[in-house]
């Protein structure tokens, strides 16, 4: 039996922490930039045989804030 998981290991290092970082996701339709409360409003105007929304008219903004950068090149600041 193999193992097919693509592992990375790097004999002597540290790993370096997964830093908190704050998130905001925009859903909004492309054409007419009305901006729907959450996924599922999106869905629902895509479902809606009254309206000729499609997947592709639905746009995904996501914005992320990051306070610090951790050291990752190794130096001192």
């Amino acid at each position: 039996m193999s193992i097919k998981d693509d592992i990375t290991v790097m004999a002597g290092k540290t790993t370096i922490p997964a830093q908190d970082v704050e998130t905001k996701t925009t859903v909004k339709h492309a054409t007419t930039g009305e901006v729907y409360a959450d996924e599922d409003a999106a869905k629902a105007d895509v479902d809606n045989p009254a309206t000729d929304t499609t997947e592709q008219d639905i746009r995904r903004d996501v914005s992320i804030n990051v306070n610090k950068l951790p050291n990752i090149l190794g130096g001192t600041s």
